[in-house]
């Protein structure tokens, strides 16, 4: 599920992705606006933005291989 708004899904503030980076690695993240997440390459996770926050833990993450909103196996 991603936050619409009017214009589509909700967009991170520039200047926060410039200066967040993977809490686990200190490595850059990519912003997927379609997931509302921001992926750690380096770790191996995205963690999720929620009413345009994003959520830094590791608890919080999903791990890349994982779908979003899959549970459970195949």
């Amino acid at each position: 599920m991603s936050e619409t708004h009017a214009d589509g899904p909700r967009q991170i503030d520039a200047k926060l992705l410039e200066i967040l980076v993977c809490p686990l690695t200190k490595t850059t993240l990519e912003y997927d606006a379609a997931a509302q997440e921001l992926i750690s390459r380096a770790a191996g996770l995205a963690y999720p933005i929620r009413d345009g926050v994003p959520l830094m833990t590791a608890e919080a993450a999903r791990r890349l291989e994982e779908t979003p909103g899959r549970t459970g196996g195949a």
